[in-house]
């Protein structure tokens, strides 16, 4: 039998613990059926409302402590009234990302199955691409770095060979994932290489590492453009690669093609660690209504669970990964799911317990 994977487990503020205990009660039950996947559980305190409490988002002993575990699963952070003295809010998530060099922000957009149609043509309902987003240079760069004068305030990006070379080459590697899964296997670079040098540059290192991949086809894209295209004819795009604000705003709009934030996980994956969340905020209007879709963190689980499957060799997280997907594909098929957001009464208990029902009846959709 393998060691327990240890996963930290950080809630956050907002809907961020109702959503979070959806996620561990879905792989709760899995491990519960299969012995070779077990898990340790390590629970961790931190976001705005700790800030507001102690003055620390996230203490120094626990962010050390995130670097022994096998995976982390994040709720959300941010309440709005409540940010630093510079003005901007609480980002624990950032601030693990920077740590742990999770560069690669994994952002899935698929079509669920009896979910409202934001797109009147009949092709929105195999909506099924994925956006790549830099996360640890870029726009956010200046991030902390405070700098204002007598005429007005300044943000700088940074794009980096190493950055460029090894979010690049995650990106064919996925692409070639989802082409052995019948995608169409190609990445489209999304810059705005005819205003800014940092985006030419980043263009180039895009075509020097295209040319190492001549199995997956490529494509180019300004960051408008692409805002476009993504509500004219998102079924074009296989995997989108980009900067890091450019990534952060289109992977938004993108979730919004699907129904909303709801649905849309997200993994913050790097070379050695990776951390697990939905896309959406901390949502404090409807937290403790018990109204909060769990969807998204539930599909965050199953990511976890597939890449802890590849970096532990562990053939039972890989299955339980795709079961698990599975599960929540069929439970909006077959029972007609309609969470609050999208003006039904399904509320997080009940999209849970459906999940959890289709768990237990197995099978694939």
């Amino acid at each position: 039998m393998k060691a327990p994977l240890v996963i930290a487990v950080l809630p956050g503020d907002g809907i961020g613990p109702e959503v979070m205990n959806a996620g561990l009660e879905v792989l709760k039950a899995l491990a519960k059926t299969r012995p070779a996947l077990q898990f340790e559980w390590r629970h961790f305190t931190g976001g705005a409302q700790h800030y507001a409490d102690t003055g620390n988002a996230f203490p120094e002993e626990s962010m050390q402590a995130l670097g022994q575990c096998d995976a982390i699963l994040f709720g959300a952070i941010g309440l709005p009234d409540v940010r630093y003295p510079n003005g901007t809010e609480i980002s624990t998530q950032i601030d693990i990302r920077d740590r742990y060099e999770l560069y690669a922000g994994v952002r899935p957009v698929r079509a669920m199955p009896n979910t409202p149609n934001v797109l009147a043509d009949a092709r929105a309902k195999a909506i099924d691409f994925t956006v790549l987003r830099e996360q640890t240079e870029g726009f956010f760069y200046s991030r902390g770095k405070r700098e204002v004068d007598e005429v007005g305030a300044y943000d700088h990006a940074r794009i980096t060979g190493r950055g460029c070379e090894r979010l690049f080459n995650f990106a064919f590697r996925l692409a070639r994932e989802r082409k052995a899964r019948g995608r169409q296997g190609k990445v489209t670079c999304v810059d705005k290489a005819n205003v800014l040098t940092s985006m030419a540059y980043m263009r180039e290192q895009f075509s020097k590492c295209a040319q190492k991949n001549p199995d997956i086809a490529v494509d180019y894209c300004y960051v408008d453009a692409m805002a476009l295209n993504l509500v004219r004819k998102p079924w074009d795009y296989d995997v989108i690669v980009t900067e890091n604000l450019f990534g952060d705003i289109l992977s938004d709009l993108a979730g919004g093609l699907v129904g909303g934030l709801g649905l849309a996980p997200s993994g913050d994956i790097g070379d050695t660690h990776a951390m697990f969340q939905p896309a959406h905020g901390s949502a404090p209007d409807i937290a403790g209504r018990g109204i909060a879709n769990p969807t998204a963190m539930i599909l965050s689980c199953a990511m976890m669970l597939e890449w802890l499957g590849k970096k532990h060799k562990h053939p039972i997280a890989t299955e339980a990964a795709r079961l698990l997907e599975d599960a929540v594909h069929r439970a909006y098929a077959k029972r007609g799911l309609k969470p609050v957001e999208l003006g039904g009464s399904d509320n997080t208990e009940a999209i849970t317990r459906a999940v959890l029902d289709e768990l237990a009846q197995g099978g694939t959709r």
